[in-house]
């Protein structure tokens, strides 16, 4: 810490660790182990599976399968992107990406979501600001609304 700086801003810059309190790993409040299988997934995988799934969606489906131009309808690749994570979330609770990233999308049960919770998580997804909007349990907005998790496999 500076002495040329006061207080009041060397704490809040340096964040609440540097304030003396401990958060803990993410998802130690919700019961979850901090490393392994069952953990909050990182960002790096979450960003993997995103990308991955979205490739999926623009080059496989809008513009092989439908022949579409995504730069013409720019709308098809996320009503394509929506519909196949609703499908694939609702049903095996993850979708291609997750699971080549090693994650998969869970209710805080730990059992796979319902339909309702994938259907307003892949909405928002879709929305993408809710997505960057996250908490200490590395829990976007769009997790938080239908009372989700990404999970490590």
């Amino acid at each position: 810490m500076s002495s040329k700086e006061p207080r009041w801003t060397q704490t809040w810059l340096g964040g609440v660790r540097s304030a003396g309190v401990d958060l803990g790993y993410p998802g130690e409040r919700l019961g979850l182990p901090e490393e392994g299988s069952g953990s909050i997934a990182g960002w790096g995988r979450r960003i993997a599976a995103l990308v991955i799934d979205w490739m999926i969606c623009t080059w496989v489906v809008v513009q092989l399968l439908l022949r579409m131009n995504p730069a013409e309808q720019p709308w098809a690749p996320a009503l394509v992107f929506a519909v196949q994570y609703l499908i694939l979330v609702g049903f095996m609770g993850q979708t291609f990406g997750h699971r080549l990233a090693g994650i998969r999308v869970a209710a805080m049960d730990g059992g796979d979501p319902r339909w309702l919770p994938a259907l307003v998580r892949s909405v928002l997804l879709c929305l993408a600001l809710p997505a960057l909007i996250w908490d200490r349990d590395h829990r976007g907005l769009h997790d938080r609304v239908s009372n989700t998790m990404v999970v490590r496999m």
